[in-house]
């Protein structure tokens, strides 16, 4: 195949998409207005620490992260997995909810959990099954409605969402309220139960990190700090997005001044910025925020914590505490232990670290009424106000096409499918595809 493209955004599915047009024979330049590939997958090194921005965990379930990575990524990747299910933590009480079919060792600890009622451990159950036999063509497609709404549908009773659905899918969907999709819900239950969820031992930026030495391996032109100021035909003039074009080929304006024609551009930017480039008003630039404490003990003064998310069943500051360096040694130096908290909702962006470090202090020494946590310090706090764009029932039948726009200009950007790593990597294949069009 001949021809050149231009891919706007070196994120996951900007680095897909680059990936397969690259792997199909075009000339591909990827422009990154960031010093590193990444977009909203990053990781920072601070004292010693490895920090991912914002809590993230990748779900190795997702069919997009074996079909882009492969399975031989994935054991490069070296990734540190979480034991599945939860700890329901309140002032003095820690009770295990695993998963009885992939963590057999602790299928008693989690029957005897007085936390959830026998009658809904039967229904988690049946759920389980009923997602695992739909066909992957089912999601995110038919009648919608809240997490809540659609839990209560199977009878799920209050005690159980608010003692464990809340907290655990508050940290996956960044909303306590269960108001999100149920479409979410059921795709990310039934990756659970097909696959563990980890972090890769390097940190969350390991995985654009491998996408890109795909792309260089296959011939892609890969080129940070270079921002796009915007995309017009080459004729003249602004694409006319949702009308009609006549443009063969497309013209990149960069903030510097300067300008390439290429074929093809794939826009592969942030949500906000991918409206701005293109027009489309489809694409949602709704944020839904995130804060993320990363806080460190002495080696010797770390819980019994275990391998699991610690939930907080009894207030929602923190939602949840993860003990990132028990999960993934690397995190951290031999001598210190790190956690990560996350905090929902507007406020904490605006609250002092030390307050948020007071409240994980607090949250600690109610859960381990033994433990010292007087040495708990902060590393960092992580303030994102885009951290998703918000998923609420029959939002994901309004999201733009990848070929929405009109003239050699095509979409690729979670935004398309749904907020997620495996939204992202879908996107770039589907762009791909789109993109081969115009080449």
């Amino acid at each position: 195949m001949d021809g050149d493209a231009t891919v706007v955004g070196g994120g996951l599915s900007g680095l897909v998409a680059a990936v397969r047009l690259a792997d199909a024979g075009a000339d591909v330049t990827l422009l990154e207005r960031h010093s590193a590939v990444g977009g909203r997958v990053r990781t920072e090194t601070v004292d010693g620490f490895t920090l991912d921005r914002g809590f993230q965990v990748l779900f190795t379930g997702y069919p997009a992260v074996r079909l882009e990575l492969g399975f031989d990524a994935l054991d490069d990747l070296d990734i540190q997995r979480f034991d599945p299910g939860a700890t329901i933590c309140r002032p003095g009480s820690r009770s295990v909810l695993s998963d009885p079919m992939r963590d057999p060792r602790h299928a008693l600890a989690s029957l005897r959990n007085d936390e959830i009622s026998f009658s809904d451990k039967l229904r988690t159950l049946a759920l389980r099954y009923d997602l695992d036999r739909r066909d992957e063509a089912d999601f995110f497609s038919g009648p919608d409605a809240s997490i809540r709404e659609y839990l209560r549908s199977w009878g799920f009773t209050d005690e159980y969402l608010a003692n464990f659905v809340e907290p655990f899918y508050g940290g996956i969907t960044l909303d306590r309220t269960l108001s999100t999709s149920k479409h979410v819900f059921e795709y990310t239950f039934r990756a659970m139960s097909r696959g563990a969820i980890g972090v890769p031992a390097a940190g969350m930026a390991a995985l654009p990190d491998a996408l890109a030495d795909r792309a260089r391996a296959a011939g892609v032109d890969i080129r940070t700090g270079t921002a796009v100021e915007s995309v017009r035909p080459a004729s003249g003039g602004r694409l006319s997005f949702g009308g009609s074009s006549d443009a063969d080929r497309a013209v990149v304006e960069l903030a510097d001044g300067s300008t390439r024609e290429t074929d093809v551009v794939v826009v592969a930017a942030s949500p906000p910025e991918s409206r701005r480039l293109t027009g489309i008003d489809a694409i949602p630039t709704e944020g839904v925020p995130n804060v993320t404490g990363w806080y460190a003990l002495p080696a010797d003064a770390a819980p019994d914590s275990g391998r699991r998310i610690l939930l907080n069943a009894a207030g929602e500051s923190p939602n949840a505490v993860v003990p990132m360096s028990t999960i993934a040694p690397e995190y951290a130096p031999d001598d210190r232990a790190l956690f990560a908290a996350t905090f929902l909702g507007d406020e904490p962006l605006h609250r002092p670290a030390d307050a948020l470090r007071d409240d994980v202090r607090d949250a600690l020494r109610a859960w381990f009424p033994d433990g010292d946590f007087a040495d708990l310090e902060t590393v960092d706090v992580h303030r994102i106000r885009f951290a998703q764009f918000a998923q609420p029932p029959g939002v994901h039948a309004t999201l733009p096409d990848v070929d929405d726009p009109e003239g050699p200009v095509v979409l690729a950007g979670d935004y398309t499918e749904w907020s997620s790593i495996q939204g992202a990597l879908e996107s770039g294949k589907t762009a791909s595809a789109a993109a081969r069009a115009y080449l």
